[in-house]
């Protein structure tokens, strides 16, 4: 197959391509910046064109003669001091969709998937809101679509154990908002096999696939994991609602978009990230990997 993949570069996208090479797939990754992902070259299988992926027109001649389109699009938070409003949001998850589905029906391609989020829809906040309003678009479009739903993703380089790593570093003592809020934590390679099984399946069209691993976790509880595989000995200091407001407030003042928790982060978190429905990767046949399998041995490269 001719699968094109927006956000191929990322965190879920490198291990998705390196899955979908090995199944002999022709892949193309558009990117507004070509000569920084020059490690995408897996082989003459992988290509990468540069250019904005906004423009409709542009975006469909990259479509031509695919057999399928992957959007894994997506942002955690907003750059500039305090964020965007959820313009950003707005943009990246909603306008995004929007062209790729309007492109798509230029270039008369009919499969898409793409990444979504556990929760999406719910108001609390703008991440969830977007994600919930570029559903929203694909099930109302013609296109044969399959959405994901995964809880947090681990794995090399993930935002979540590896951010906690750069912070326990730092400080003996780490004072968590949201300490309580539940996960339940997926490996990026099952996110990826979970991808690439459904693009053979066509009984996985018009479905949503929740995804998480086989463990629920606190967030408190993410970050003792990480230390303890770290070696390292930390106090976990969980803040009352208010001061956890308080420190994503403070810590969302970050003017650029990796900051390490904003509002919108925070509101978030006030949903449980943890399977609510059918569990997808049990449909789909994937063995569930479980976080120590993995990240021990990525924290202590990094260390």
């Amino acid at each position: 197959m001719r699968i094109v993949i927006l956000g191929g570069s990322g965190f879920v996208g490198t291990t998705l391509l390196r899955r979908l090479a090995r199944d002999g797939h022709e892949l193309l990754v558009p990117t507004r910046n070509r000569s920084r992902h020059r490690e995408l070259a897996l082989g003459a299988r992988v290509q990468v064109a540069e250019g904005d992926v906004y423009d409709r027109d542009w975006l469909a001649r990259q479509f031509a003669n695919a057999d399928a389109v992957i959007n894994l699009v997506g942002i955690l938070n907003e750059s500039g001091v305090g964020g965007a409003g959820g313009r950003e949001f707005e943009r990246a998850h909603v306008q995004l969709t929007a062209t790729v589905i309007a492109a798509c029906a230029l270039a008369k391609v009919s499969r898409l998937l793409q990444m979504s989020a556990l929760n999406a829809g719910a108001d609390c906040s703008h991440y969830l809101r977007t994600r919930g309003a570029a559903e929203a678009l694909l099930r109302s479009s013609a296109l044969r679509w399959t959405l994901f739903r995964p809880s947090v993703i681990f794995g090399p380089g993930d935002g979540l154990f590896c951010r906690f790593a750069q912070l326990l570093s730092l400080t003996p003592v780490l004072p968590l908002a949201a300490a309580r809020a539940r996960f339940q934590p997926v490996a990026v390679a099952d996110v990826a096999e979970a991808f690439a099984v459904a693009l053979s399946r066509p009984e996985c069209i018009g479905e949503t696939f929740e995804l998480g691993g086989p463990e629920v976790v606190t967030l408190a509880a993410v970050v003792l994991l990480c230390a303890r595989w770290l070696g390292l000995r930390r106090l976990v200091l969980a803040l009352p609602h208010a001061f956890g407001w308080l420190q994503a407030a403070t810590l969302g003042l970050w003017p650029f978009a990796n900051k390490p928790l904003s509002l919108d982060n925070f509101r978030s978190l006030a949903r449980d990230s943890v399977l609510s429905g059918e569990d997808g990767l049990q449909r789909l046949g994937i063995a569930k990997t479980p976080m120590s399998r993995v990240m021990p041995e990525v924290l202590r490269s990094r260390a």
